[in-house]
């Protein structure tokens, strides 16, 4: 799916879920599930502006990061 068309997707009606490290701070984003493997992310504290959606591949790369290691502070 091309970029541009993840962000026409309504995403009313998606399942957002939240990390289960989250705690009840409310500092977390929510993660749904798109078609084709893409992934929209949303910060849980103001879920009305808009998600950032990644096509599979970039949520891949993101990932391989964080379990590398590569995102360490």
């Amino acid at each position: 799916m091309e970029k541009a068309d993840l962000y026409a997707l309504d995403l009313s009606h998606v399942r957002w879920e939240k990390s289960s490290f989250s705690t009840n701070n409310a500092n977390c984003v929510e993660v749904a599930q798109l078609p084709g493997g893409a992934v929209a992310v949303r910060d849980s504290k103001n879920p009305h502006r808009e998600a950032l959606c990644f096509t599979a591949a970039e949520w891949s790369a993101f990932r391989s990061g964080v379990e590398g290691g590569e995102l360490q502070g």
